[in-house]
Parts: structure tokens; C-alpha cells; sequence
């Protein structure tokens, strides 16, 4: 009797022993990161840079300890092969032993990678899209946004158009036909009608995602003549539409607002005039009026221009959130671990509740649906004598707070009943000339 007593209660001890073991995360060697990016097709112009990125700021991570000493490794998916290809990479590098997915630049992809997290209790940054529907009155565990989404970036355009233009009385839209070009849409009509209820849309296109041909939507624009045109695309698609428009004078006619298109403008030149109304998905800028002579700022532009030829745009710096992001996620876990390398469930917990900065304003997530609050940049091109293509003008930083909806309340519920004249008036954004 005495013997199964002990060896009941040796047993109990070993179970409990294992049970602790498992809950405990034994530190590895290397951080395992998955990234999908467009390294193919007409998006790459964006995704490359991204990757470039991605590259140049894990060396320097590691050089400096990495995370606690780990290092980064970094594996790369190509969103250029579509989503069935991309789902299928995604669950291959999580079943090969990948701890942390940063995922996706394509509105469309993260809406599908989003619930694939979810169930493989994959820690996923959504470092790129801006589909506010991926997350919005969502609770995710395992998923969050190191970057603004379609709402915050879409208001914050509205805003800086009535600033420039306030006397506009008809739109012509030209968006990819996909979740993003119909999502920023939505999110953007509905915003404009709240201070501009008579405004006429005269024309709405979708022109298929990838396409290069626009002859159709530039015939179309200029029999109408509207006095605003909008885009929201992006990489190859609003290149080939920008240099088509601007080689039969559209812009002549119309004022353009391209709310994305400062990851273009280095590569369109001077095929974009002066006068038009550019974002940068954020508040990033590689002459950013608070940040353009700030030392590590320069120098992470000047590292990255001497590998790859060319400027920070947008993908980068939503890259280099992604990365800082991970860090304070990880940071945080640790110090909340006492010290001990946190699992899975605990950064992702950790991702839920941290500041970061990135070459902005400093980022703040800390919202049980995950939304990271980002300040938007936005201005007007213009010509200068120190670069061979347009740089901004008349720039403007919208608070996040100001455009971004709280956690738990739908997009368009919030527009219809907080955006109005006052916004304009807000003595909380920022201008610069």
C-alpha cells in the first residue's frame, strides 16, 4: 500500500514537472520569420523595396542582438503567385517550424491569411494591407496591424482635398477592381457626402487588378471632365494610369488625388505634374518634415539608397513598423515573462498592449481588435532642383486619433456620426509648407 502511494505521488510530480516543461518556452536559437511580399508581377515595384528592407533592418537587428539575442531569419513568399499559391507557402513554413508570419501587402490576401492565423495560432502581422474589414469588430488573438487601415487613410485624403479644394463639384473614382480599390472607396464617398452631400460622382471604374492597358478610363475621363479625379491604386497599375493620363493631358482638366501614390513617385519622374494630391498610406516620408533630419532616419535612408538605387516609399517603412513592432511585441512579453522567453500566446498578447516607432511618429497598439493608430502624411507635388522626380509640398500629419474609429464601432456607423465640419477645424493637424 505504502509503495503505490509513492509511486502515485512520484507520478503526479512527473506529470506536473511535464506540464510545466510544456508551458514553458525554451529559447531558440533563431526567430523563424515568414514574409509574403510581391517579388513578381507588376506589384513588385512595391514588394522588392519591402524586401530590401526587410533585409538591411534584420542585418542591423542582429548585429545589435537580435531579440534577446535571437536572431532573425527571415524566409520569403511571393504574393505575385496568387492566394491559393500563397496559402499553401503560408501553411508550409507554419508546419516547418516558422514562429512569427508578417502577412500580407494584398487587402484581398489578409482577409483570407487572417482566419488561416486564427486556427494555426500563428502570430501574423498584417504589416501592409489596409482592408479595415480584416479587423474591425474583431477580437483576433494571434493577428494584428503594425499600420493604419482603409478608414484612417481615406478620411484623413478627404480632409486634406477640402483644405486644397474645397469648392469641387464632381468625381470621377478609378480603383482596382479588388477588396482595396472597393473598400477605400466605400470608406471615402462616404466621408466626402458627410461634408460635400451634393457632390456628383460621375463615373466609377474598375479596371481588373494588374492591368495596363487604361485607354478605356482615360477616353471615358476625358469627355467628363471631372474637377477631381480619384485613385486609390498602386505599384504598376497606377504607374501604367498615371503615365498614360499624363501622355493624353488629363491632368490638365482634372485635379488627381492618389492617396498611395508616394511609393510611385520616384519611378513616374516627371510624367507627374506639379499640383497633384499624394498620400503615404501613414506617417512616413523620406523628407519628412519632423523626422528628414532626425540621424537615424538619415541614416537608414542613405544605407538604403546605396544597396538599392532608389528612396524609402511607403513598403519600406510599413516594413520597418512590422519589424520594430515585433521587437516591442517581444520586449514586452519578455519583461512580462520575468526575464524568460515568452511563447507564442504571450507576444501575441504583448502585441495587443505596445508603443513603437518607426521613422514617424511614434505608433500606438493598444486595442483588443489589434489596429495600430497611425498619423497620415499627405501633400502636393511639386518640382525640385535636388531630385530628378516630384516631392511633396504643402504637407499635412492628421493624428490617427482624429480619423480612426475606437475599437468595436464599424466604419461607416462611426463616419455617418462623428465626421463633420469640426474636423476640418481641428486645431490638431499639422501643416507645413
Amino acid at each position: 500500500m505504502l509503495m503505490t502511494k509513492i509511486s502515485s505521488l512520484l507520478g503526479a510530480v512527473a506529470l506536473a514537472g511535464a506540464s510545466m516543461t510544456t508551458m514553458a518556452a525554451e529559447k531558440p536559437q533563431t526567430l523563424q520569420v515568414g514574409i509574403s511580399t510581391y517579388l513578381s508581377g507588376p506589384a513588385s515595384v512595391f514588394g522588392v523595396p519591402a524586401r530590401d528592407a526587410a533585409d538591411l533592418l534584420i542585418a542591423d537587428m542582429n548585429a545589435n542582438g537580435g531579440i534577446d539575442g535571437v536572431k532573425i531569419v527571415p524566409t520569403y513568399i511571393d504574393e505575385g503567385g496568387g492566394s491559393e499559391k500563397l496559402l499553401s507557402e503560408y501553411r508550409r513554413l507554419a508546419a516547418g517550424g516558422t514562429d512569427v508570419m508578417l502577412s500580407a501587402i494584398s487587402s484581398g490576401h489578409c482577409n483570407i491569411v487572417a482566419p488561416v492565423a486564427e486556427d494555426l495560432k500563428m502570430l501574423n502581422i498584417l504589416w501592409d494591407c489596409g482592408t479595415e474589414k480584416v479587423l474591425e469588430q474583431k477580437q483576433l488573438k494571434y493577428v494584428v496591424r503594425t499600420e493604419a487601415n482603409a478608414t484612417t487613410e481615406m478620411v484623413a485624403t478627404v480632409l486634406y482635398l477640402l483644405k486644397q479644394k474645397p469648392d469641387f463639384k464632381t468625381l470621377a473614382i478609378v480603383n482596382q477592381d479588388y477588396a482595396w480599390g472597393r473598400d477605400s472607396r466605400e470608406i471615402f464617398v462616404a466621408a466626402l457626402k458627410k461634408f460635400k452631400p451634393d457632390v456628383k460622382i460621375v463615373a466609377e471604374m474598375y479596371p481588373k487588378f494588374g492591368a495596363s492597358d487604361f485607354s478605356t478610363e482615360i477616353s471615358r475621363l476625358q469627355a467628363l471632365r471631372p474637377d477631381v479625379i480619384l485613385s486609390t491604386s498602386w505599384g504598376g497599375d497606377l504607374d501604367n494610369f498615371v503615365r498614360q493620363s499624363a501622355q493624353r493631358n488629363l491632368f490638365k482638366n482634372s485635379l488627381f488625388v492618389l492617396p498611395l501614390a508616394e511609393s510611385s513617385l520616384e519611378r513616374l519622374g516627371n510624367s507627374l505634374p506639379d499640383g497633384v494630391i499624394i498620400g503615404a498610406r501613414g506617417d512616413h516620408y523620406f523628407l519628412h518634415p519632423e523626422t528628414k533630419d532626425d540621424p537615424a532616419h538619415k541614416a537608414f535612408v542613405k544605407k538604403f539608397h546605396d544597396k538599392t538605387g532608389a528612396y524609402p516609399i511607403y513598403s519600406v517603412y510599413h516594413m520597418v513598423q512590422a519589424l520594430y513592432g515585433l521587437k516591442a511585441g517581444y520586449d514586452k512579453a519578455i519583461a512580462d515573462n520575468k526575464g524568460e522567453w515568452p511563447s507564442t500566446e504571450q507576444v501575441a498578447a504583448a502585441m495587443h498592449d505596445i508603443d513603437f516607432k518607426g521613422f514617424g511618429r511614434e505608433l500606438h497598439l493598444h486595442r483588443k481588435d489589434g489596429q495600430a493608430l497611425e498619423a497620415q502624411l499627405l501633400g502636393i507635388t511639386k518640382t525640385s532642383s535636388d531630385y530628378p522626380f516630384k516631392v511633396l509640398g504643402n504637407m499635412m500629419i492628421v493624428p490617427a486619433e482624429l480619423v480612426t474609429p475606437p475599437e468595436g464601432e464599424a466604419s461607416l456607423d462611426w463616419i455617418a456620426k462623428n465626421v463633420d465640419a469640426k474636423l476640418l477645424d481641428s486645431d490638431q493637424l499639422t501643416t507645413f509648407k
